[in-house]
C-alpha cells in the first residue's frame, strides 16, 4: 500500500454522445497527496474524475495507471491499486455494514471463493479506520448521513488500494460530519500514504486538507497547484464570476488560506 502509484492523463478528449465535454486534458499524478477537483457547475469536474478512475472510456486519448491504458487492465487489477467513492452511491438499505464493506475484497476474491483470514483482517482494518466498527452489524438505512458515508469509505478502503477517488464526497453532509469527513481523509492519506483526488465545491476544505488543486472551467484545466497559487482573488472571480476575499488564517501550529466570497460580478 505505500508504493507510489502513477496516474497518467494523455490528450483526453471526453464526451457523452457526441456532445465534447472536454478536449486534450493532460495530467501526472504521481505522489502521494490529497488533490481537490474544484470549478463551477458544468465545468467537467465529475467527468474527469470517471476518466480517471475507468468509469467513463474516453472519445480519445489514454488514462495510464502505473504505464498501463488502465480501460485495458483486467478489473480486478485495476481495482487492486485504485477505488472509487461515486457522489451517489447505493446499497440496499437492508444491507449490514460489514457485508457492504466485504464488497470491496471482491478484487482479491474468485468467482467461486470464499474471504479467507487475509480478507477479513482487511475488513476490520478498514472499518477501524473509519469509526465504524461499532456499527457493522447496523442496517444502513438505520445509519446517520456521516456514519453512511464513512462506511463507505470503508468500503473503498477494504480494496487496500494507493489511490481513492471521490466524487463529491461532503455534498450532503451538514458542517460538523462535513469536516469530520475531511479530518478522516487527511488521517489516511498520512497514516497510509494514500493518493487522493477529489471533487469538491467548498473551496475552504480545498485549501485547508489538499496539497495540490486542479480547476476546471469550461471542460479546460484553468489552473494546477498548491492552494496559494491557485486560490487567488483574480482566478476566483474568473473562475465562479464572484469576488472574493483571500486570507491567511492560523490554527494550532499550522497556516492555511480562506476563501469569502461575497459578491458576484460579470467576468
Amino acid at each position: 500500500m505505500n508504493a507510489e502509484v502513477r496516474l497518467e492523463a494523455r490528450q483526453l478528449t471526453l464526451s457523452y454522445g457526441e456532445k465534447i465535454i472536454s478536449a486534450c486534458l493532460d495530467i501526472v499524478i504521481n505522489q502521494p497527496e490529497i488533490i481537490a477537483i474544484i470549478g463551477p457547475n458544468g465545468s467537467g469536474k465529475s467527468t474527469f474524475l470517471k476518466a480517471l478512475s475507468r468509469l467513463l472510456p474516453p472519445a480519445e486519448g489514454t488514462v495510464l495507471l502505473n504505464g498501463e491504458d488502465i480501460h485495458r487492465m483486467r478489473p480486478n487489477a485495476a481495482a487492486r491499486l485504485l477505488s472509487v467513492l461515486p457522489q451517489s452511491a447505493q446499497a440496499p438499505g437492508d444491507m449490514l455494514v460489514r457485508d457492504l464493506i466485504a464488497n470491496g475484497r471482491a478484487p482479491y476474491i474468485s468467482l467461486f471463493g470464499r474471504p479467507g483470514k487475509e480478507d477479513e483482517a482487511a475488513i476490520l482494518s478498514a472499518a477501524d479506520a473509519t469509526g465504524v466498527t461499532g456499527l457493522l452489524f447496523r442496517r444502513l438505512d438505520s445509519l446517520s448521513g456521516g456514519e453512511r458515508q464513512r462506511a463507505w469509505l470503508a468500503l473503498a478502503l477494504a480494496q487496500e488500494p494507493q489511490l481513492l477517488m471521490l466524487d463529491e464526497p461532503t455534498t450532503y453532509l451538514d458542517v460538523h460530519h462535513q469536516l469530520e469527513f475531511m479530518k478522516l481523509v487527511s488521517r489516511l492519506y498520512k497514516e497510509r500514504k494514500l493518493t487522493v483526488v477529489m471533487v469538491l465545491h467548498d473551496l475552504n476544505h480545498a485549501a485547508r486538507y489538499c496539497q495540490r488543486i486542479i480547476a476546471m472551467k469550461q471542460g479546460d484545466i484553468f489552473a494546477d497547484g498548491p492552494a496559494e497559487t491557485v486560490l487567488t482573488a483574480e482566478s476566483i472571480r474568473l473562475l465562479y464570476g464572484v469576488e472574493a476575499t483571500i486570507m491567511t488564517i492560523k490554527q494550532g501550529n499550522r497556516e492555511h488560506l480562506v476563501c469569502f466570497p461575497h459578491d458576484v460580478c460579470s467576468v
